[in-house]
């Protein structure tokens, strides 16, 4: 195989991990016409149409997917095998992407950066933030954190932290002249700040179980967000009750801005973990990264 025609399929593979051809451009170091018109060679030359392409997106044919299918295997032999080559340096090097939901990447991404970039700054880390509960494999990161109930069962996971539990808060100010709920159908005569899924999904129904006894229920409220941290900032100001993971609300139930109730009611379920495809080989950077962040989430 020629170097251009290598290169053709490395800009194709981009284009569909990326979803975009301006974003592929700028992974790839050039302008998105010369990617436009290695896209163009490529489906010439094999005389196949790859990609769809709309003014506002882009997504590969049949034809596409089928191809992107064999690329990825065998650019992960490719990437394997240069990074069996920084494995036998003093220490690891080459790329790494993490796909993880906000609230993962809060916790446990955020503060680690400068350290990891200082012990290691041979590997570039890219990480996305992401709260559609992406396909890892099909969309070429290395490695993901997610809650232990939505893991796919095909992945090596690695623990991050113990089982978490949901809160219902509301602020002093919004209760002051409401009664506290001591059942969560009394969330009914209440103000709650609806969580939608991103990427347009259906609205939480929030759940809860006391011993054999399991609810789910859709509250009501004038607030709609698709993001914890606007939900919590709405708690914050009093614009209603809010049902949260229970670390993301506890300083504020120790400060006194938020009011916690329902607590017999809130169920417990597996915490966090980093995750990754099973494979013979874990790379170095990857097993740097696992080690790092699973030292770090234990201090």
């Amino acid at each position: 195989m020629r170097g251009s025609e290598f290169a053709e399929l490395k800009a194709f593979a981009a284009i569909v991990e990326e979803r975009s051809f301006v974003r592929a451009a700028a992974r790839l170091r050039v302008s998105p016409p010369a990617l436009s018109q290695s896209i163009r060679q490529l489906e010439a030359r094999i005389g196949v149409r790859l990609l769809n392409r709309t003014t506002r997106s882009v997504s590969p044919t049949g034809a596409g997917e089928t191809l992107f299918a064999r690329l990825a295997v065998a650019f992960d032999e490719l990437e394997g095998a240069v990074a069996d080559i920084h494995a036998a340096r003093d220490r690891p090097a080459g790329s790494l992407r993490i796909n993880v939901p906000r609230v993962a990447a809060v916790r446990f991404i955020g503060p680690i950066l400068g350290d990891f970039q200082r012990a290691y700054p041979d590997i570039a880390l890219t990480v996305i933030v992401d709260d559609t509960l992406t396909d890892i494999v099909r969309g070429r990161f290395d490695a993901g954190i997610r809650l232990g109930e939505r893991l796919e069962k095909d992945m090596v996971a690695v623990k991050l932290s113990g089982d978490l539990q949901m809160a219902a808060v509301a602020a002093p100010v919004y209760l002051e002249n409401r009664a506290i709920p001591r059942h969560p159908q009394e969330l009914h005569q209440h103000q709650c700040i609806k969580f939608q899924w991103p990427g347009g999904g259906n609205l939480y129904r929030w759940e809860f179980a006391r011993g054999k006894r399991s609810l789910e229920i859709a509250v009501e409220g004038s607030l709609t967000v698709n993001d914890t941290e606007l939900m919590l900032n709405a708690a914050l100001g009093g614009a209603g009750v809010a049902y949260m993971i229970d670390y993301q609300v506890q300083s504020w139930i120790d400060a006194g801005r938020l009011m916690r109730f329902l607590e017999p009611w809130s169920p417990s379920f597996p915490g966090f973990f980093l995750y990754h495809p099973s494979s013979r080989h874990v790379p170095p950077a990857l097993r740097a990264f696992i080690d790092f962040v699973r030292a770090r989430s234990r201090e």
